[in-house]
């Protein structure tokens, strides 16, 4: 017995909508924003997140730390699309403060989160950082426990709102470049 296959009509192809798979290439890209369009976006999205959204600030979110030089913007981009952000910078010898961090709402089942906060923990870590401290909003307490964080201390007021001082311990990274080249510790 033998099956017949139906011809198929000849004609048009109907065109398949493209599908979009990375298989095995990671979507979220995580560096240091050091040119001026990655710094553009940077703000543009801590601007998006923590002024038109949140209203956590009144026209701006930038302060003194952003024109430090040992301040370190973070930018990540999800397929090569500006997705979410982060600020750290060192606030003594060995502790580094971790702030800012912001995904932009359509991008936030995107798992940015993780790799910009593992990405600043890397960094600090690199930049001979012993301690990391973030003050963080009450919501995102449990992402950071699971990212290794303990909350450090009771409930605070930040801008008008509830944050939960946490902290981790830093590690040189298998990763050096994140650091750039070693500088020489100078006495002090």
């Amino acid at each position: 017995m033998t099956a017949t296959v139906p011809e198929r009509p000849v004609g048009r192809i109907r065109p398949v909508r493209p599908v979009n798979v990375l298989v095995g290439i990671d979507p979220v890209a995580v560096r240091p924003a050091l040119d001026g369009t990655a710094r553009a976006a940077h703000h543009a999205i801590r601007h998006a997140v923590f002024v038109a959204e949140q209203g956590l600030f009144d026209g701006s979110d930038l302060d003194a730390h952003d024109a430090r030089d040992d301040v370190v913007h973070v930018l990540a981009t999800h397929q090569g699309r500006p997705a979410g952000t982060v600020r750290l910078y060192p606030t003594g010898p060995g502790e580094w403060l971790g702030d800012r961090l912001a995904v932009l709402p359509e991008f936030r089942a995107a798992a940015i989160g993780g790799p910009l906060v593992r990405f600043a923990v890397e960094t600090a870590g690199a930049r001979d950082g012993q301690r990391m401290h973030a003050h963080v909003q009450i919501a995102n307490e449990r992402f950071f426990h699971r990212l290794g964080w303990t909350t450090a201390g009771e409930v605070e007021t930040y801008v008008g709102t509830p944050h939960v001082p946490m902290t981790i311990a830093l590690h040189s990274p298998t990763t050096e470049w994140l650091a750039g080249p070693r500088q020489p510790l100078r006495p002090r």
